[in-house]
């Protein structure tokens, strides 16, 4: 059986500055970056991206990104996917913003893991409109997951 995968063309080990946010001095492009992924499990209906920061300076790390409700029928995400795309239902991030907020770590922090997540979905559709909160999305995500992926980047500013 194969494995469900997920991988980026566009994501390097070290995030490049155009994947970083574009505000509080990171002085990056925020441009998500493109994604692709095979052998989703059979049954899979849609699927849901997340993009998580656990070494953010807060008790609960810091969300970048979650986009849901993506059709089972694509396999990838051109970089620069818009908040107002009709890809899938997009949550606000940390930032207070709908869809991509790049990396932005502080100033000296050591760098940080951005875990971009891809999770198969045993449902079409997670009943949640645009610009609601991560935790809402992957809570009642959590009992149609099938699968998940993981691909992780790092950054660090001076």
């Amino acid at each position: 059986m194969k494995q469900f995968t997920l991988s980026s063309n566009d994501l390097k080990p070290q995030m490049e500055k155009k994947h970083v946010f574009h505000d509080f001095g990171a002085g990056g492009e925020n441009i998500s970056p493109a994604l692709s992924w095979s052998d989703a499990p059979e049954g899979t209906k849609s699927f849901l991206i997340t993009c998580h920061d656990p070494d953010a300076p807060s008790p609960s790390g810091w969300w970048h990104w979650c986009i849901c409700n993506i059709s089972s029928e694509l396999n990838e995400l051109k970089a620069g996917v818009n908040p107002d795309s009709n890809l899938g239902t997009q949550a606000l991030n940390d930032y207070g913003i709908v869809g991509y907020g790049g990396a932005c770590p502080p100033p000296g922090d050591p760098y940080h893991a951005y875990h971009f997540t891809i999770y198969a979905l045993d449902t079409e559709k997670i009943e949640v409109k645009n610009g609601v909160m991560p935790a809402m999305v992957i809570f009642l995500a959590n009992a149609h997951v099938l699968a998940k992926a993981t691909i992780t980047s790092y950054y660090r500013r001076d």
